[in-house]
């Protein structure tokens, strides 16, 4: 709890101050991905690791076979997986994994005490192994992007003690490798949470630690779509894509206190229709675009018992309350993306697409390359 109190400073201040924008009157769209920091060797073993895989790969597909979105899709989830982990064995059950459940891969790293040089070649050597997977999108000129989750979420140096990071110019060197966005945040309780909270925002590379502490937030500029091949960011250097931030009032420790509201799944806190809700009304949203809701959670959800989560009866119901309440009936037309496809969807915003969400999955970055299938 101390932690907890500590750490608030960081965006507390930030939270009383917004006022979120109203939900618009009439129909809505809420995009839903889920970004897993997905460690299968979280203490364990190779063979224990293998086993975690397994079992994802033959259990999730029965948990949300049941469940469509609007457009007919099946939950997804974004696997974050850490490349300095990068295993053939491993990666050839992740690929069987991807396969049967429809997911994707993405990019996820821990590292402390590095340096420039040391952080960009292991992050080339990594992607070029989940390249030969067939894991990593392209864009309109066929070079390979990819999403990112910094490993104990000292993004950029973020840390006030330099942990688990020492490259100050992360943000920059991860444009430069081709990232098309940062899902690291919210971190909340730790130190390395940002001020900036429940916004999509570009960050410019400071050449100080924790560059993406402010930024210039996503927004439709009504200039049209982008040439087909100009991918660069928009207002600065990284696309941050944040997850609902904020104090849960209808959870409250010891019946008293608020709890921190941080979009994080976990065995003790998993999704239910209540944060849903509360999701939505923080509404994160591109600038003059509140009919489109996105919600970025995310989790640990290789190991247990979060993966009993996911692979049991809470996610179940949690999609059951889903398709009750957010249906076109109601208001909503329901999606569930990969962080891929939510980051395709924020730029479609950006350009002035409105309407049905779904179609615009693949509007910049798509899955395929000459590696692997």
């Amino acid at each position: 709890m101390a932690g907890v109190i500590e750490t608030a400073k960081y965006w507390l201040p930030t939270y009383l101050r917004q006022r979120s924008v109203p939900l618009p009157v009439g129909i809505k769209d809420v995009i839903i991905s889920v970004c897993d920091h997905y460690e299968p060797l979280h203490h364990a073993d190779k063979a224990e690791g293998i086993k975690r895989l397994e079992r994802w790969r033959d259990e999730y597909p029965r948990v949300n076979s049941d469940f469509r979105d609007f457009n007919g899709m099946s939950p997804r989830h974004t696997y974050f997986y850490p490349i300095e982990q990068n295993d053939p064995d491993l990666l050839k059950v992740l690929r069987e994994i991807v396969d049967a459940t429809k997911g994707e891969v993405e990019v996820h790293l821990h590292h402390k005490d590095d340096t420039p040089r040391r952080f960009q070649d292991r992050m080339r050597k990594g992607i070029d192994e989940l390249r030969e997977y067939g894991f990593i999108c392209r864009d309109a000129k066929g070079n390979p992007r990819f999403g990112f989750v910094h490993g104990d979420w000292a993004l950029d140096n973020s840390h006030p003690q330099g942990k688990n990071c020492g490259v100050n110019h992360e943000i920059k060197f991860l444009r430069d490798l081709g990232c098309y966005a940062d899902f690291t945040m919210p971190s909340a309780p730790d130190h390395t949470q940002t001020r900036t909270i429940n916004r999509i925002y570009y960050a410019r590379d400071t050449e100080k630690p924790k560059s993406h502490n402010f930024g210039v937030e996503a927004r439709e500029i009504g200039s049209g779509p982008l040439a087909e091949d100009d991918c660069e960011p928009r207002f600065g250097d990284l696309l941050m894509v944040q997850g609902p931030l904020g104090l849960n009032w209808k959870h409250r420790k010891h019946g008293i206190m608020p709890r921190v509201e941080n979009s994080d799944l976990t065995s003790v806190n998993p999704p239910t229709a209540q944060r849903m809700d509360l999701w939505t009304k923080i509404h994160v949203h591109v600038v003059n675009r509140p009919e489109w809701v996105f919600i970025k959670l995310h989790t640990h959800g290789a190991s247990p018992p979060n993966s009993d989560v996911f692979l049991g009866d809470p996610y179940k119901r949690f999609h059951e309350d889903l398709a009750r309440e957010y249906t076109p009936d109601k208001s909503w037309r329901l999606h569930y993306v990969s962080a891929r496809e939510m980051v395709n969807i924020i730029h479609a915003a950006e350009d002035g697409h409105a309407g049905n969400a779904g179609k615009f999955r693949d509007y910049r970055y798509k899955l395929g390359n000459d590696h692997g299938s």
